[in-house]
Formats: C-alpha cells, structure tokens, sequence
C-alpha cells in the first residue's frame, strides 16, 4: 500500500466517522440549524447517516 493510497483510506475513514456523528446528532436535535425546522434537520440527519452507510457498503463492494 502506497503512502498516497493511505492517505486516501484514513481520510475517507475519518470522513464517514464524522458523518455518522454529525447525522446522528442531527435526528437527536443535539445539533440543530437556526432557522429551519426540527423535523427538516432530523430528516437531514438521516440522510447524512444513510449516505455514509452506503458509501460504506459500495467500498466494500468495490474491493
């Protein structure tokens, strides 16, 4: 495994790690956006924790 290629990975990891903590508290309403709506930053939250899982499921897959 090349330098650049780890690089890659641990960025890519740290990236849906944030993601998952960022999403998740969206749908608790620890996070909240002023000015929109709680339901409309849950419904957010799901879909940042919902496209990380994905983007997990298509690199496994595309190894």
């Amino acid at each position: 495994m090349s330098g650049n290629n780890l690089v890659s990975v641990l960025t890519w990891i740290v990236g849906v790690i944030v993601a998952l903590a960022v999403g998740s508290g969206m749908i608790d309403g620890v996070l909240a956006v002023p000015g929109i709506p709680g339901i409309v930053t849950v419904v957010a939250g799901w879909i940042v924790v919902v496209g990380a899982i994905i983007s997990i499921i298509l690199a496994i897959f595309s190894k």
